[in-house]
C-alpha cells in the first residue's frame, strides 16, 4: 500500500508565500511523474504543476513565473514553492504520484488527502 501525505497549506495574504511539501511513503519501489493539482469550490479538479522522475517540469499558464515544483528522490518528497499568492489560487491543493510498488507490473495513480490554501485579498 502506498500513501501521499501533504502538509504546508494554510491562509496567507495575497503577494505572500507559501510551500506545500508531499511525501510518499508505504511499498514503493519506484515513482515516476509528481504532480500538484487544485480544485476550487465550484470548480473542476486542473493541473497546477508536473516534474518527471528526471526533473523535467510543466506549469499550467496561470501559475508560470509563480509557482516552482521540485522534487527530492532520496525522500519520495514532492514540493510546489508558491510565490505572489493571489486569491484566485485559493483552493484545496492534492499531490499526485505515479508508483509501481514492490510486487507490482506498472505504474498507478496515487493522491493525497489535500491540503487547503487560502490567499485573502
Amino acid at each position: 500500500q502506498v500513501q501521499l501525505e501533504e502538509s504546508g497549506g494554510g491562509l496567507v495574504q495575497a503577494g505572500g508565500s507559501l510551500r506545500l511539501s508531499c511525501a510518499a511513503s508505504g511499498s514503493i519501489f519506484s515513482i515516476n511523474g509528481m504532480g500538484w493539482h487544485r480544485q476550487a469550490p465550484g470548480k473542476q479538479r486542473e493541473l497546477v504543476a508536473l516534474i518527471s522522475s528526471g526533473g523535467s517540469t510543466n506549469y499550467a499558464d496561470s501559475v508560470k513565473g509563480r509557482f516552482t515544483i521540485s522534487r527530492d528522490n532520496a525522500k519520495n518528497t514532492v514540493y510546489l514553492q508558491m510565490n505572489s499568492l493571489k486569491p484566485e489560487d485559493t483552493a484545496v491543493y492534492y499531490c499526485n504520484a505515479n508508483v509501481m510498488a514492490y510486487g507490482s507490473l506498472r505504474y498507478l495513480s496515487f493522491w493525497g488527502q489535500g491540503t487547503q490554501v487560502t490567499v485573502s485579498s
